[in-house]
C-alpha cells in the first residue's frame, strides 16, 4: 500500500460481487479509463479510414451513382456517361471537414467492438457472477446487430434517395453537397445500428429481472407503437422507405428477444428445481 501511495496512485479494487462497493472517486476514475480507451480506439479507427478515404468515399457514393445511372439525366442533374462527379463542395475548407467527418464516422464504426467492451466492463461490477458470463454473447450480438443495421441502411439508401429526389418535384434539380451527403449516410448507418441494439437491451433487462417475457408479450401493441415512433424519430431522412426498413426488423427482433428471454427464464427455473 505504501509503495502504491509513493507512486501517487491507488490500487483499483477487485469487486467480487455486487455487494462490494466503490467510492464515487473510484467510479469516476474507472469511467475515465474506459472513456480514454474508447477514444483511443476511435482515433486509431479514424486514422485508418482517412488513409483509405478515396476508397471509402467511392463506397459511400455508390448507391447515389447507381440510382443516377438508371434514371434520366434531369433526375440527378448530371450525365453518368460523361463521368462527372455529382457531389460538390461550396467552401474551400469543406474538403478537409468532409474527410475528417468520414474519418470520425468510420472510426466510430471500426472502434465499436472496443467501445461496447468498455461499456460492458464498466457495468460488470454491478452484476452477479451468473450474469457476467453473458458478457461475450452480449458483445458479439451487439456488434453483429449493429453491422446488420448498418448494412440494411446502406442497402435501402438508394430507394430512399429515389423517394427524396422524386418528392422534391419535377422542376427541381438536385445539387448535392458532399458534406451533407456524407452526414446523411453516417446518420442513417448510426440510426439503424442503434435501433438494432433494441433487442439486446430487452434481453439484458429480462436477464436482470427488471421485466419479464410475459409482460413484454402482453404489451406488444404498445411496443409496436413505440417502435414506429422511435424509427420515425431516429431516421434522419424522414422518408417512409427508411422508416419501414427500420421498424419492420425491429418488430421481428422484439419478438425474438421475448422468445430468447423466455428460454433463459425457463433454464433458470430448471436449475432451481434440479436436485443437487
Amino acid at each position: 500500500m505504501n509503495a502504491l501511495r509513493r507512486r501517487g496512485r491507488a490500487a483499483r479494487p477487485a469487486l467480487k460481487s455486487p455487494d462490494d462497493t466503490m467510492t464515487l472517486t473510484e467510479h469516476l476514475g474507472e469511467l475515465r479509463v474506459r472513456i480514454i480507451r474508447s477514444a483511443l480506439a476511435v482515433m486509431v479507427g479514424a486514422i485508418v479510414i482517412i488513409a483509405f478515404y478515396d476508397q471509402v468515399l467511392e463506397f459511400l457514393t455508390k448507391p447515389y451513382l447507381d440510382l443516377c445511372s438508371g434514371r434520366e439525366v434531369e433526375f440527378c442533374g448530371y450525365d453518368p456517361a460523361v463521368g462527372e462527379n455529382p457531389l460538390n463542395i461550396f467552401d474551400p475548407l469543406e474538403g478537409v471537414s468532409t474527410r475528417l467527418r468520414v474519418g470520425t464516422y468510420g472510426g466510430l464504426i471500426v472502434a465499436m467492438p472496443v467501445i461496447l467492451w468498455q461499456v460492458w466492463r464498466f457495468i460488470v461490477p454491478a452484476l452477479h457472477a451468473k450474469e457476467k458470463r453473458y458478457a461475450v454473447p452480449f458483445i458479439l450480438s451487439s456488434i453483429a446487430l449493429f453491422a446488420l443495421g448498418g448494412f440494411l441502411a446502406y442497402v435501402t439508401l438508394e430507394p430512399a434517395l429515389d423517394f427524396l429526389i422524386s418528392f422534391s418535384g419535377e422542376g427541381v434539380g438536385p445539387v448535392f453537397q458532399v458534406s451533407r451527403y456524407i452526414r446523411l449516410v453516417g446518420l442513417m448507418v448510426a440510426a439503424f445500428g442503434v435501433g438494432f441494439q433494441f433487442p439486446v437491451l430487452l434481453v439484458f433487462l429480462q436477464i436482470a429481472g427488471v421485466i419479464s417475457p410475459g409482460r413484454l408479450l402482453r404489451s406488444w401493441r404498445y411496443a409496436l407503437l413505440i417502435i414506429v415512433v422511435l424509427a420515425a424519430v431516429i431516421t434522419p431522412s424522414g422518408d417512409p422507405i427508411s422508416l419501414v426498413a427500420l421498424a419492420a426488423p425491429m418488430t421481428v427482433l422484439y419478438f425474438l428477444s421475448i422468445a430468447l428471454g423466455a428460454l433463459i427464464e425457463r433454464r433458470k427455473r430448471r436449475r432451481v428445481v434440479a436436485p443437487t
